[in-house]
């Protein structure tokens, strides 16, 4: 096999699978250089939106076209695009509360027309996690509620209005972060139920997203010991679970890899476990590997980044991820790339 290095096509396959974020409310010169190699998405973060977010989505899809510019904007207290003021949109937890589908669904239309109006092609939403555990410190309000039809019935409204306004949706956190009493962003959760619980209680609200014809699903950092023994995120159990009996055919993404649930599942340092996290994801399933928030890092979005590509590069030299794995992957992630390029105006 030729070095993965000296092939072009698989040089591009690599950046295609990666969601940086980066620091700046202008595109650095290591992330202008990593769109035209084929970096597949790019995420926002409060910080990059200060400025003129629709100018700054104007000139990276004026380095790519196709390139997916996505932002975590779930309403209520999760908001990148109003992350100063607050979002002017209600979270999931009050329009859970109402009952009404259909204020839901005209809620997540008009956050996707403002999030198109300014260039941005896929928010990280809706929450489809079901909120059945009253300590759990990080998902809570975030969530619809409770009870998994209702979940269900939410989550597909704001996937419908979501993408009616041409901005792909991604239901998150497969397979179900509601029943945790840790936030994973500081620990790895566990939830520790059989498969016939999660299939009654988790599953639905994502089974009903995939119907809906959600473009994403979030894949989260939590372990259930029924699919095996890494998060979900690094667990072929996991995906097989959302590609086989799900029947999901579109972009596998992951939460934030600079998490510490991952890292310390793999007892490494930040930048190593987002590095190793990310040919875990890969190799385990994932099509779109996101990075994390490179402000929370000491602003090293170059040198994360540029860890990562290594590290998937060294993947593929060994095998530990094959070609064809990658080709599938950047492949998914090319089809959403131009579903969302069809939407812009």
């Amino acid at each position: 096999m030729t070095e993965p290095r000296r092939d072009p096509r698989i040089v591009r396959m690599v950046h295609q699978v990666l969601m940086p974020g980066f620091v700046g409310t202008e595109p650095p010169g290591w992330l202008a250089r990593a769109v035209d190699e084929g970096t597949g998405a790019v995420l926002y973060f409060g910080p990059n939106l200060t400025g003129d977010p629709a100018a700054l989505s104007q000139t990276l899809h004026g380095l790519r076209p196709d390139l997916v510019l996505a932002s975590d904007e779930e309403g209520g207290r999760v908001t990148r695009l109003h992350a100063v003021q607050g979002s002017p949109y209600p979270g999931h937890g009050e329009l859970g509360a109402t009952g009404d589908l259909a204020r839901t669904r005209a809620v997540a239309h008009a956050m996707g027309g403002e999030l198109r109006g300014v260039g941005i092609d896929a928010a990280l939403a809706p929450v489809v996690d079901v909120n059945v555990n009253p300590r759990n410190p990080v998902i809570g309000p975030r969530a619809f509620g409770a009870d998994p039809r209702e979940v269900a019935g939410h989550g597909t409204a704001f996937i419908r209005g979501l993408q009616e306004a041409g901005v792909a949706a991604a239901a998150k956190h497969f397979p179900g972060h509601g029943d945790t009493e840790v936030d994973s962003h500081l620990a790895l959760p566990v939830v520790d139920v059989d498969l016939a619980t999660l299939r009654r209680r988790e599953l639905p609200p994502f089974a009903a997203a995939i119907q809906a014809g959600a473009r994403m699903v979030m894949v989260g950092h939590i372990r259930v010991p029924a699919l095996g023994e890494a998060p979900a995120s690094l667990d072929p159990g996991a995906y097989a679970l959302l590609r086989g009996e799900l029947g999901f055919e579109g972009v596998a993404v992951t939460d934030a890899l600079d998490m510490r649930a991952v890292a310390r599942h793999l007892g490494r340092g930040e930048l190593d476990g987002i590095a190793d996290g990310a040919v875990g994801a890969l190799r385990a399933g994932a099509d779109l590997l996101c990075l994390g928030n490179p402000h929370e890092a000491g602003g090293s979005d170059e040198k994360i980044f540029g860890a990562t590509v290594e590290r998937i590069f060294a993947a593929l030299s060994d095998g530990t991820v094959p070609v064809a794995r990658l080709a599938e992957a950047a492949g998914r992630v090319g089809e959403l790339a131009a579903w969302c390029a069809r939407r812009r105006p």
